[in-house]
């Protein structure tokens, strides 16, 4: 859908660790669309890379709505890119809290038009978790490109 449209697409991923540009790459022919990602797994490479104001992430967390769509806004910026997803989350089985646990993800789409993100949770293992966001990544932008 990419191709047909003549869109760019590139990622921000943090909890996933590369594993949405994985699923894309795979894919024969997506240097077509697919210009980059950048894998911000701590806040200062959201911040140095994507331009996330630090000041968010003390406020919201890096597990967050405004992060989310800091990274999606950032990557696009960071890349060109005509659209851009971004991925953040506790993918566990540590690091969860009551008002964040484990298998609360942020997954964010970034576009001319609009940038956005929504709040998913998923269970199971790590990896579990990990697949079912870059899983519902895709999903989402699927969504997006049809309407």
């Amino acid at each position: 859908m990419l191709s047909e449209k003549k869109l760019t697409l590139a990622v921000a991923e943090s909890c996933t660790g590369g594993l949405l540009g994985s699923m894309i790459t795979s894919v024969p022919g997506s240097s077509a669309y697919f210009l980059g990602g950048a894998v911000t797994y701590c806040n200062d490479a959201k911040e140095g890379l994507l331009n996330i104001p630090k000041q968010i992430m003390i406020e919201n967390g890096a597990v967050s709505e405004e992060t989310a769509v800091g990274m999606a806004d950032g990557a696009r910026r960071l890349f060109g890119s005509d659209l851009s997803i971004s991925i953040t989350g506790v993918a566990g089985p540590g690091g969860g809290t009551a008002a964040k646990p484990v298998g609360l993800v942020w997954i964010g789409i970034s576009s001319e038009k609009e940038t956005f993100a929504r709040e998913f949770h998923f269970s199971g293992s790590r990896e579990k978790v990990r697949s079912a966001a870059a899983e519902k990544a895709m999903e989402l932008l699927m969504d997006s490109l049809v309407h």
